[in-house]
C-alpha cells in the first residue's frame, strides 16, 4: 500500500502529515516518535523501538570503553 503524504509549514519548520491509517498500521500517534531512514529503494518511515534503542545505546557504551581493542581486532 501507498500512502501520499503532505508537506506543511509549521512555524520555522516543515512537518509531514502522514494519514491516520498509516499511523494506525504503525502503531503510532501524536507525540510519538519514528524514524526516517534510507535504504537500497529510497526512504523508510519505521516506529521507533525501545528495545533497538536501548541495545544500540549499550553497543556505544561498549564500542567507547573497547575502542582500542575493536581497532586492533579490524587489523
Amino acid at each position: 500500500m501507498t500512502y501520499e503524504l503532505k508537506l506543511r509549514q509549521v512555524g520555522n519548520s516543515v512537518g509531514v502529515i502522514i494519514p491516520k491509517e498509516a499511523l494506525a498500521k504503525m502503531g503510532v500517534g501524536e507525540n510519538d516518535t519514528i524514524f526516517l531512514s534510507e535504504s537500497p529503494e529510497g526512504y523508510r518511515v519505521t516506529p521507533t523501538s525501545p528495545d533497538f534503542v536501548k541495545a544500540m545505546a549499550v553497543a556505544d557504551s561498549l564500542m567507547k570503553r573497547y575502542r582500542n581493542t575493536l581497532r586492533e581486532l579490524a587489523k
